[in-house]
Formats: C-alpha cells, sequence, structure tokens
C-alpha cells in the first residue's frame, strides 16, 4: 500500500494500493462510527460495476446511498440540488459523512455538497478512476455553468482519500487516455526523466499495474507539494492548470461530457506547447497521435468560437488572456498574451496537426 501526507490546513492521506477500500472499516472507522449517517454519493456508471465491493466494506455503517449521473453530467446545479434533497430527505445532519465514489466529477459534485450541506460535514474521496489522481486530492470542488466549467465551487479537503487499484481494472480505453493526460501534465511541469518514461508509451493497455500506481504516486506527490505551498491557488497552484485553458474553452464549447477531461487537456498541451515556443511540442503531438487522442478536432474549432470561453477562465482578466506556459520541462510559468498572439498560435498548431494526420 502506497501512502501520501498531504499537509494543508486540514491535513490527510492518500492511500493508493490494491484492496485500498478495506481501509473504510479498519483505519477510518472511528471517522465513519462517529457519524451520525454515512452517504455514498455515487456515479451511476461505477455503482453498476462497483458497488457491492464498497458497500461490503462499509457494512458495519449502514450507509445510504444516491446515484448521479455519469461523467460531466454529474456537475450540473440540478444534481448538485438533487444532492441537497437527498440529504435533507434522510435526515442528515451535520454529524453525517459523505463518501464520494466515481471519478473526477463525482469527487468533485460530492465535494461541493459536503461543502455546503449545514455549511460543511465532512467527506472521504474514494477515487475510481485514473483522472481522479489528479482531481481527487487538493481540495477543489466545483459544478458547471453552461458559460464556463468549475465556475461555482469551494476549496474544502477531504479527510482521506482512498484509491483502491481494483478499481481501475474496469475503465473503457477513452478514459484511461483520459487520465492519463493529467499524469503526463504532471510530469511536463515537474520532471523530465518522468516525462521521457510517459512519452515512451504507445499503447497504455499494457502498464502493469505497480508500473501504473508509481505513476499515480508521482503525479499525487506533484499535485500535493504544489498545494501545500499555495492551498487556495494564489500563486504556484495555477501550474497545476497547464493544458486547461484551452481544454475547458473545448469542453464548455462542445458540451460537457462530450469529450472526457483529459481528452481535451491534452489537446489544450499542445497548444500551450505552441505558445511556449516548445521544442517538446512535435514529440508530444507524436504520443498524442499514437495513443489516440482527438487532434483533429482543433482543425474543426474555429478560434473566434472558443475565445468567449477563454476569457472566461480563472486565470484570465476582463482585458487579458492568462495561459500557464512552459520554460523547459519543470519551468511552467504564467504569461499574459494578446489575442492576436493567441490566434497565431492556435492557426499554426492546428497546420501542424492537419500535416500529419
Amino acid at each position: 500500500m502506497r501512502e501520501l501526507r498531504v499537509e494543508t490546513e486540514h491535513p490527510y492521506t492518500v492511500h493508493i494500493g490494491q484492496g485500498a477500500i478495506e481501509l473504510l472499516g479498519q483505519h477510518y472507522r472511528d471517522l465513519l462510527a462517529a457519524a451520525d449517517q454515512v452517504v455514498v454519493i455515487a456515479d451511476i456508471r461505477v455503482a453498476e460495476l462497483h458497488l457491492p465491493q464498497l458497500l461490503e466494506a462499509l457494512a458495519d455503517f449502514q450507509p445510504k446511498v444516491f446515484c448521479v449521473p455519469a461523467g460531466e453530467g454529474a456537475k450540473s446545479a440540478e444534481s448538485f440540488m438533487d444532492c441537497h434533497s437527498f440529504l435533507l430527505s434522510e435526515n442528515c445532519s451535520r454529524n453525517t459523512i459523505i463518501l464520494a465514489f466515481g471519478g473526477g466529477a463525482v469527487g468533485d459534485l460530492a465535494g461541493f455538497v459536503a461543502s455546503t450541506f449545514m455549511r460543511g460535514v465532512p467527506f472521504i474521496q474514494v477515487p475510481t478512476t485514473i483522472l481522479a489522481h489528479d482531481s481527487a486530492v487538493g481540495g477543489k470542488t466545483a459544478i458547471n455553468h453552461p458559460l464556463g466549467k468549475n465556475m461555482i465551487g469551494t476549496f474544502y479537503q477531504p479527510r482521506a482519500v482512498v484509491y483502491d487499484a481494483d478499481f481501475l481494472q474496469t475503465l473503457p480505453e477513452n478514459e484511461i487516455r483520459s487520465g492519463m493526460a493529467e499524469v503526463i501534465k504532471h510530469a511536463f511541469i515537474s520532471n523530465k526523466g518522468w516525462l521521457d518514461e510517459l512519452m515512451a508509451y504507445q499503447d497504455f493497455s499494457g502498464i502493469p499495474g505497480q508500473q501504473l500506481e508509481g505513476h499515480l504516486e508521482k503525479g499525487i506527490a506533484v499535485k500535493s507539494a504544489i498545494v501545500e505551498e499555495d492551498e487556495f491557488e494564489g500563486g504556484v497552484r495555477k501550474f497545476l492548470n497547464f493544458g486547461h485553458t484551452l481544454a475547458h474553452a473545448i469542453e464548455a464549447h462542445l458540451g460537457y461530457g462530450k469529450l472526457t477531461h483529459g481528452e481535451a487537456v491534452v489537446l489544450g498541451m499542445a497548444y500551450a506547447l505552441e505558445l511556449s515556443e516548445s521544442h517538446e511540442l512535435p514529440r508530444f503531438l507524436e504520443w498524442a497521435s499514437a495513443n489516440h487522442y482527438p487532434l483533429a478536432l482543433l482543425i474543426e474549432m474555429p478560434f473566434a468560437e472558443l475565445l468567449p470561453y477563454m476569457k472566461k477562465d480563472k486565470k484570465s482578466t476582463a482585458a487579458a488572456l492568462n495561459f500557464v506556459l512552459l520554460g523547459e520541462v519543470g519551468q511552467p510559468y504564467i504569461e499574459t498574451i494578446p489575442e492576436q498572439r493567441a490566434q497565431a498560435a492556435y492557426d499554426k498548431l492546428r497546420k501542424m496537426i492537419k500535416e500529419m494526420i
């Protein structure tokens, strides 16, 4: 079992490994037993696959379960209010504890619900996707708005992250691609040797389980170190948004859930590398193409259609576009980019992609 401590204002431990959910009834028994009710907010697709295993681990606590739509469909105002209605109808209180069971979307939703129900109740992240190695750690919670992704939310740390690697075995191919995008993002902003190792993968399906857990642990370590330095995103935590300015614009433009978050992030990282004039871009495009990321989508989306969403990005201001860029690998920085330069880089990237496919 791998363990990492996240030293935020309210510290907690991330547990990674096969059979990790057994820790709920062991290591976290006192926390769960002290609650008047234990409530699981679950992605409905994940519940169909894995809920029996979770309920077995929680058998001593008689949990109640509320299922929400799969994927980004969970991060809506309707789902948020439905969760609150369920908690109220079940007579939950400030002594209730919530478990988020699913990928990053359910973790974001359940964390936001926990942070706002009766002004805050404790919650535990039980992630089931590779992508959630990023979203489950750090305390960002949110739902989407039609005009922008993650625009309504809070900073609210979990009491624990219990990351059972057994759940990763049923992930579909697009969710593996999505998760590995956030892994390689962490490598870009931290470690060239690790980036080279990840860039060597031409087929994610062949990654041994222990090797994958090692990559997830490295990614969580990168994120937790940054979060510990800047918990509320006043400075260096913004580096974790490398690739996300364009990615969030693409997701909002296409409609949430039409493209996985990680697939959009790969497109966004390619754009950020072009803006950075990075020599890593050609190699990254080859890697993305080999692993079937949808690069061709950029050819179909005019810059003018994405610009309004990028202007609403949380790093930007009314007068400027701010992007996380990269000097050398491991040297992220933030730069204000004029619209004309932003469009020229976008057009150049689209041309490169068109020539290679």
